[in-house]
């Protein structure tokens, strides 16, 4: 065999086991929709400055993600009901992660924080790839994950996290409510 045709398999092979390990060992690509494992993604706690992981802080919890950012009106008025529902349901496993995807450092967001008197967990994507692996379309963009961190709810836009039909929605999960996939059901033959 040539020496050009030993070089174009040894690149062939390269290749082939690249492509190997970057599925085996690469991220995890799970998608976005109801009823899948919520992405993990790491992201700096406001509060703290530490790297957390979305999926570790989410664990055993009923867990609302939501995408926002301080300059989005949208997102300050959800804050309020946001915080109300966290106030009422914590004690009892339900978590929030807001993700802020504001540039910069986090003391924008800590002084919206400090003045909105949110009292859940605040992080920063200031790279904003959580958007891409969120596949959302702006913000807010919400996603709340069942004890398990399978995705039960996704809203795009503002939303009242404190209405009644939520907190329903919220209890439920924390009872250990399940996923539940409607079925079409052929007609009976005649």
């Amino acid at each position: 065999m040539s020496k050009q045709w030993m070089v174009v398999l040894g690149v062939i092979a390269g290749l082939v086991a690249g492509a190997y390990a970057m599925v085996r060992f690469g991220p995890e690509n799970t998608g976005v929709e109801i009823g899948k494992k919520a992405p993990d993604f790491r992201l700096i706690d406001v509060a703290t400055g530490d790297s957390v992981s979305l999926r570790t802080l989410a664990k055993g919890e009923v867990a609302l993600i939501n995408i926002w950012a301080t300059w989005c009106e949208p997102c300050k008025e959800e804050m309020p009901a946001m915080q109300r529902a966290y106030a009422d349901l914590a004690k009892r496993g339900f978590r929030i992660l807001a993700v802020s995807i504001d540039n910069g450092d986090g003391a924008p967001v800590k002084a919206f924080v400090q003045q909105m008197g949110i009292t859940f967990d605040v992080l920063q994507d200031q790279s904003g790839n959580i958007q891409q692996l969120y596949q959302t379309t702006g913000v807010p963009e919400s996603f709340l994950l069942d004890r398990d961190g399978t995705i039960v709810k996704r809203v795009i836009g503002a939303h009242d996290w404190a209405s009644g039909a939520n907190r329903k929605l919220i209890e439920r999960y924390l009872h250990g409510g399940q996923v539940s996939v409607a079925r079409a059901t052929p007609p009976a033959p005649q």
